[in-house]
């Protein structure tokens, strides 16, 4: 293999298909190619993980192997169960930076063991409208400077294990109100704003030594039509010029609808790496369940023919494979890490906010009302009856489905819980119709806190997590009384 084709392997970062290596990839691997992003197609368990490892280092030992584990919502270890550590918006509302280092040095410790060196994580993305579609609890809160703490707690935690951390979505999907995944989202913001808001967790996350940054799929129109990920100006300029990033840059998934057109263009995903890379990003991700050997073969042609058509420069092509390659090195264990479970679960307790809980009865009903997953989250295992019904014996857990007309409801106490109801109508209706017909209703809220639904009492978890959902459970069960009050604007 000449010495282009090598380089145009070594900044892919693909997925695949499987719980095994399929034979293509290991022979990419050993041939240079840069390294695999895991998803949840490919995860069964911890230790099938560490053997899948394994299995790609024993081809290259500097392949590049990450992972998108945020905890909370967004899991990938963990999509069965529930992680046990929330994530961004619940470790903003315990407001502990210890406990937030702490997460992120568990998270690092225990990807580490599955043999991972780079975590697409955290976001360092604001929460700056409600009709954002896609960060919501991933991210550290609103507030620029306590978000900026966070993400450089969790960068100097994650890393202390070894692993490499990527903070997101560069420079700030938070004020967007389109999905990148599918569309390409224009950010109404000019470059100061941007300086003293959205730029600010990334500045915080790059004077923590954060080894990589995610490019996001977003435009800002001071910076021409290109979103940052094939921007100039975005990736040159602003992030390598004004923040000094001497790390690698990796970029949002390259299929995305905002960068690859339609969703899955084979041409859009060739032309978006071409422009990615000549914009001065490194490693680029290929998310895509289709990702395949024939797939790969295209990318790198395309990448080589760039070279020789003089759009791209082989220097440039270079510099982004060493980069890429930087994220290579395995992690070594560590010990002294605080267990996961327990970990979790006193993030969850002081991040939930509560109004007085009332009394409950001996039966109450238990209404989760799940909405479609976000595509960065995926289905995850979420809900409250299940806690509940170990915790509360007498609760009866009921599916939205099965509660008909509401008209024997009279009587009953009803917790509903819900994720984002602000943005899912068909939520707020039962929400609100169940307030209606029952004596009484406890409204669990476990993602963006919203207004209030009109229920007697209201519990925020800000994640879906394990741990999170568990501590609502605890309250409901104990009505212990330790939990702050909510803002009454929140009630």
């Amino acid at each position: 293999m000449d010495t282009l084709h090598q380089l145009a392997h070594a900044v892919l970062l693909p997925g695949f298909a499987g719980t095994t290596a399929p034979d293509w990839l290991r022979g990419r691997i050993a041939e240079g190619l840069g390294g695999v992003v895991f998803f949840g197609r490919n995860i069964v368990d911890d230790e099938q993980v560490g053997a899948l490892s394994a299995a790609l280092r024993a081809e290259r030992d500097d392949v590049v192997i990450g992972i998108d584990e945020e905890g909370g919502d967004v899991t990938r270890l963990d999509a069965a169960v529930g992680s046990r550590l929330p994530g961004g918006l619940a470790l903003a509302a315990a407001g502990d930076l210890t406990l937030t280092a702490e997460v992120g040095l568990a998270l690092g410790a225990r990807l580490a063991r599955c043999g991972v060196t780079l975590n697409l994580a955290p976001c360092a993305d604001l929460s700056l409208t409600q009709d954002d579609p896609i960060i919501g609890v991933r991210a550290f809160g609103s507030d620029p400077s306590a978000a900026a703490a966070h993400v450089a707690a969790t960068v100097r935690g994650m890393q202390r294990s070894g692993v490499a951390a990527c903070a997101k979505h560069f420079p700030g999907h938070g004020a967007a109100t389109a999905d990148s995944h599918l569309t390409l989202p224009v950010l109404p913001r000019t470059p100061e704003e941007l300086a003293c808001t959205e730029l600010v967790p990334f500045r915080a996350a790059i004077d923590a030594g954060v080894r990589a940054i995610m490019s996001g799929h977003l435009v800002v129109p001071a910076w021409g039509p290109e979103p940052a990920t094939t921007n100039e100006i975005a990736i040159g300029k602003v992030l390598r010029g004004d923040l000094g990033f001497t790390g690698t840059v990796v970029t949002d998934a390259i299929e995305m609808g905002a960068v690859a057109g339609t969703l899955g263009d084979a041409a859009g995903l060739r032309e978006a790496a071409v422009r990615a890379l000549a914009a001065g990003a490194d490693a680029l991700c290929v998310g895509g369940d289709t990702a395949d050997a024939e797939a790969v073969t295209a990318l790198v042609e395309r990448i080589v023919q760039a070279v020789r058509d003089g759009v791209l420069t082989e220097e440039r092509l270079a510099e982004a494979a060493a980069r890429t390659r930087a994220l290579g090195a395995p992690a070594s264990a560590i010990t002294g890490v605080r267990d996961e479970l327990d970990l979790g679960l006193a993030v969850a307790r002081k991040a939930l906010r509560a109004t007085e809980i009332p009394a409950l009865g001996s039966a109450p009903l238990v209404v989760d009302v799940e909405v479609a997953p976000t595509i960065a989250a995926g289905p995850v295992a979420w809900g409250l009856a299940p806690h509940l019904a170990e915790l509360l014996p007498g609760a009866v857990p009921v599916a939205p489905a099965e509660l008909g007309d509401l008209v024997d409801l009279a009587s009953k106490v009803v917790i509903v819980t819900t994720r984002d109801a602000h943005r899912h109508p068909v939520a707020r209706e039962l929400v609100r119709r169940l307030v209606e017909a029952s004596a009484i209703v406890v409204h669990v809220e476990t993602g963006v806190p919203g207004p209030g639904l009109g229920a007697a009492a209201r519990i925020d978890t800000h994640s879906g997590s394990w741990s999170s959902l568990r501590a609502a459970a605890e309250l409901l069960a104990f009505r212990d009384g330790r939990l702050r009050p909510l803002a009454a604007a929140s009630r």
